[in-house]
């Protein structure tokens, strides 16, 4: 198996010269789920040590359809920073993707919670979430043409590149219930300069966001890892495929069920 240390130090200059690398699954020995972790964990390290500071946690495989067919228990995760989550006032952001290498785009509700979890089910998140929001995780990939297997994702810091987070919808003890059900019946279209790309629903995210903080949740207490923390932020997988994305875009996300209505999108 491949050193983490030498492995992270690799793929982060990767990502800063914008160059493709083969993925280390490809490799002579291949990489397994825990080495992905250990070199995701020695990233996130660097990062601190860099003067970063860690701000959430994204997910990714948040669909068990794909569970096994990937050879996966649970989802994947990686750690988001504060010089990587940004926030779109008014429901209307900008983002340029000039250091990008190939990115995509995909809607994700977002999350931030106000105290750890008492429990995976949905209403224990929402008792534990100050607020939620719609968002865009921007994706970047450096092995090429974009295939890879979840450990190379994991250890490519699950392809984080930035996370745009919309205007938060505070969560309110008495509209808990209502909303759990919410969050597992709404739908979204994605839309790229005013036409229609892409549409999803809740079930793409493990069935419903609150129901992928669950999992992610139990997921980092299995493996041993950190977990889940008051003011962490958590986006909880693509509701529709993953779409690339070039400067001069303007994307646009809408939603049918939940609050917010729109998030916009200027790429430049």
């Amino acid at each position: 198996m491949p050193d983490p240390t030498a492995l992270a130090q690799e793929i982060t200059e990767a990502y800063a010269k914008r160059t493709i690398i083969s993925a280390p699954s490809s490799r002579e020995g291949g990489i397994d789920l825990g080495t992905g972790y250990a070199v995701e964990a020695e990233i996130a390290r660097a990062r601190r040590e860099a003067g970063h500071r860690s701000v959430g946690w994204k997910v990714g495989f948040a669909n068990r359809e794909v569970w096994r067919t990937l050879e996966l228990e649970t989802l994947a995760w990686a750690h988001m920073y504060d010089d990587t989550v940004r926030y779109a006032d008014w429901n209307d952001g900008t983002l340029s993707i000039a250091s990008m290498l190939s990115p995509k785009i995909e809607p994700e509700i977002v999350f931030m919670l106000s105290k750890p979890p008492a429990s995976s089910d949905p209403i224990a998140i929402l008792e534990a979430t100050e607020w939620y929001a719609l968002g865009f995780e921007i994706v970047d990939c450096v092995f090429p043409d974009w295939k890879f297997q979840p450990a190379d994702f994991v250890a490519s810091r699950g392809l984080h590149a930035a996370l745009i987070v919309g205007e938060p919808v505070y969560v309110e003890a008495e509209t808990i219930a209502k909303l759990a059900v919410e969050l597992a019946a709404f739908t979204v279209r994605l839309l790229k300069n005013n036409e229609l790309v892409a549409e999803g629903a809740a079930m793409n995210a493990l069935e419903s966001p609150a129901l992928c903080v669950g999992e992610l949740s139990e997921a980092l207490k299995r493996r041993g890892a950190e977990t889940l923390q008051a003011g962490d932020i958590i986006s909880t997988g693509a509701l529709t495929t993953s779409l690339p994305m070039a400067a001069g875009d303007t994307w646009i996300a809408s939603l049918s069920g939940i609050p917010p209505s729109s998030l916009t999108l200027r790429v430049s």
